[in-house]
């Protein structure tokens, strides 16, 4: 920077001594083409001798081995902890849809339920439908939580070996940061989870409960069946 500063004022001092020896008098035009080549000149050679266009470069060194190698751990594990943190959010919200898909059943379940002998054949028909659709759903939703389940633990062995290999090749910090990311993956789907058995559990206590439910309504319509038989045919010859 102060050959550049060093290299302005010379190139403001030719310039105003080129002004006032051009301004002093009217010389011919030959005179004036040789002024002008001089003081081109002039400035040419000041510029270049105060620096500025003596810019120093710093060569840079050559890497090491271990330190290219340093830096492609840094890289596997910043891309592992990637892949293990998109396929945990499309765990978690497989996870989740599940288990919406199966409160939602267990709520239609229970309306049934409580709606025996109050429906007529063809409403009792329509529910049926769509409890069956929803059982339908929640199977596939199940699928979907088994399938990025999978891929999830792929990616938590990836991050895994990204990790010791960070580790091993004295990227430190890089393997701190991807065992890091490993911990919170885990918790994250561990919560997610909870949610899905917490349903599960629901959902097995609701058919226990529709099978006593549909015994207690199938006596209860064989105890109506003998109380409509005339008194006639019940009684002895």
């Amino acid at each position: 920077m102060a050959a550049l500063r060093k290299g302005a004022v010379y190139l403001r001092f030719v310039r105003s001594s080129g002004g006032v020896l051009l301004s002093s008098r009217k010389p011919a035009v030959s005179k004036l083409g040789k002024w002008r080549n001089i003081l081109y000149t002039g400035v040419a050679s000041l510029a270049v001798g105060g620096g500025l266009c003596a810019v120093p470069f710093k060569q840079v060194e050559p890497l090491s081995h271990d330190s290219l190698i340093k830096r492609a751990a840094s890289l596997a594990t910043d891309s592992s902890s990637t892949f293990l943190s998109q396929t945990s959010l499309a765990l978690i919200d497989a996870i989740t849809e599940y288990a919406k898909a199966v409160h939602t059943l267990i709520a239609l379940q229970k309306r049934y339920l409580d709606s025996l002998g109050k429906l007529t054949p063809a409403e009792e028909d329509s529910v049926w439908q769509v409890i069956i659709g929803q059982r339908a759903k929640v199977n596939d939703r199940q699928e979907d939580c088994k399938h990025f389940e999978s891929t999830w633990f792929s990616a938590m062995k990836l991050c895994e070996a990204a990790a010791e290999a960070a580790y091993t090749s004295g990227a430190e910090h890089a393997s701190v940061t991807a065992r890091t990311n490993i911990q919170l993956a885990q918790s994250q789907v561990e919560e997610a989870r909870k949610l899905s058995l917490d349903a599960d559990k629901k959902l097995a206590e609701t058919k226990v409960m529709e099978v006593q439910r549909m015994a207690q309504y199938a006596a209860s319509l064989e105890n109506n069946e003998e109380e409509e038989v005339p008194e006639a045919y019940l009684r002895e010859d």
